[in-house]
Formats: structure tokens, C-alpha cells, sequence
């Protein structure tokens, strides 16, 4: 398995829940959030092409999306890809959300929680949140292969 410093994102690390809270929360106009989350997908750095062939593509999304997984000891490690701006954004704040956590962590939270506590789901198309919970039940999947 690939090392997810490899992937090289800050996201559950360096960028944690508390900090998009902080960077969300005082944010009262949908325009600001959008402009948030394309800032955030700029964090997210491109996967190579090693990397996306080690990732699976996700369907349901609306733009290519890639989430791939590592463990280290009880910990799962994500690292992810999208053509999309916001897409991306979306991306990092679910790699926050889950970065580093153990199965059971994630098989007894929603993975999708702090995307209501930053006021982001209410606002997203149909089809994004489509997007969105199949990136979620990839989560889950990951970790339950992961407890199998």
C-alpha cells in the first residue's frame, strides 16, 4: 500500500475540523462558502497518476472524483482527486472530517456531520449531494473492509 504522505494534503493534519469551523461559521452568504471551498480544493494537491490508479473512482459524482486509502496500525488514511473546483472543496472538508481515523471511529460517526455544522449541505445541487453521500458510503466501505 501507498504511503498517504504521498499524497501530501493537510487536511486533518495541519487543517482540522476546529479550523474550518473557524473559517466557516462566521460566513453568513452561500457566494462566501463557494469561495471557501474553491480556496480548500486549491489546498488539495493532484494525485499523480500512480496514485489515481490506486484510488477508486467514485460514481454518482457529478465530476470525476478519486478516494484511495492507506492504514497505518488502526488509523485510515485518505488522500483524493477531483476535475472539479468545488468538487475538491467538498473533497477537503471530507478528508478533514475523517483523516486518521480508525474504522470504528468512522463506522460509529457520519462521516458527513461536520458538512452540517458548516452549514454546507443545505446549499449543494442534487447532484452534489448525490456526490457527496457516495464519497461518504466510500468511506464507510473503506472501513469496513478495513474491521473485516
Amino acid at each position: 500500500m501507498t504511503s498517504s504522505s504521498l499524497a501530501g494534503h493537510p487536511f486533518g493534519s495541519v487543517i482540522t475540523e476546529e479550523t474550518l469551523r473557524q473559517t466557516f461559521l462566521p460566513l453568513a452568504q452561500w457566494e462566501d462558502k463557494y469561495r471557501q471551498l474553491i480556496l480548500l480544493g486549491k489546498q488539495l494537491p493532484a494525485l499523480s497518476d500512480e496514485l489515481k490508479a490506486q484510488a477508486k473512482e467514485i460514481p454518482g459524482c457529478e465530476n470525476r472524483v478519486w478516494l484511495g486509502v492507506t492504514t497505518s496500525g488502526e488509523k485510515l488514511h485518505f488522500f483524493g482527486d477531483s476535475e472539479g473546483r468545488i468538487v475538491r472543496g467538498l473533497l477537503a472538508v471530507l478528508l478533514t472530517a475523517v483523516e486518521g481515523k480508525s474504522a470504528d471511529q468512522l463506522l460509529h460517526g457520519d462521516p458527513l456531520a461536520l458538512f452540517d455544522d458548516l452549514g454546507l449541505r443545505g446549499q449543494l445541487s442534487a447532484s452534489r449531494s448525490q456526490g457527496l453521500a457516495a464519497l461518504s458510503e466510500a468511506v464507510l466501505n473503506a472501513a469496513r473492509q478495513v474491521q473485516a
